[in-house]
């Protein structure tokens, strides 16, 4: 593996374990065994790094953000999107620790933030527009934006929450908490079978 990579996965987990703004360069040079001369050949700080990382999460996330318009899906689908959502904002959740800090220093960072939380409140909402169009859903336009930015918050802020509370099984506990705020606006029988599933998918 190159050095570059190896100093960005390295950065990741240091991030994600103890929280970006306790972690140094020469933390992460030290754990790579390193010269921290070496480390800044490739990124000229915290900072280049912190956005590298960023732009990757980014590119992992941007075709779950663009489903297939004519794909036909069914009720699993949803929650199979869900997961794989939370999985990736789990694998990089340094970012969402101190998002307000990190985005208020990195400027750059707080503009791509934005973007990605447009892009993903879109998503959510077209979703959410195709279970109303099968009839499954029954929710008026504000509501249905309500239930978005619900979802939203909950895909940000859930995970830590859970890890405050030493919670086990914190991605499928944040995917049963949307399961569990779509089910009351779902016409039978989905909610029924969201509510079902919600509960063997906690359970698993």
């Amino acid at each position: 593996m190159k050095t570059r990579e190896r100093i960005l996965q390295t950065a990741l987990q240091l991030f994600n374990e103890q929280g970006e703004p306790n972690v140094s360069t020469l933390e992460i040079a030290n754990e790579l065994d390193i010269s921290p001369g070496n480390l800044y050949y490739h990124f000229h700080g915290k900072e280049p790094l912190i956005l590298e990382l960023f732009e990757r999460f980014q590119s992992e996330m941007a075709p779950l953000l663009d489903p297939p318009a004519e794909a036909q899906l069914d009720v699993e689908d949803y929650w199979l999107f869900l997961h794989l959502i939370v999985e990736r904002l789990s694998q990089y959740r340094f970012l969402f620790q101190d998002l307000s800090n990190l985005a208020g220093r990195l400027p750059k960072l707080a503009r791509g933030i934005r973007h990605w939380l447009n892009a993903l409140k879109r998503t959510l909402a077209s979703l959410l527009a195709r279970l109303m169009a099968d009839g499954q859903l029954n929710s008026g336009t504000q509501a249905l934006g309500q239930l978005v930015e619900q979802i939203t918050l909950t895909l940000l802020f859930s995970l830590d929450y859970q890890r405050i509370l030493n919670q086990e099984g914190e991605v499928r506990l944040v995917v049963y908490q949307i399961m569990m705020l779509v089910a009351p606006h779902l016409n039978q029988p989905s909610r029924s079978t969201v509510e079902h599933l919600a509960q063997r998918y906690l359970e698993a």
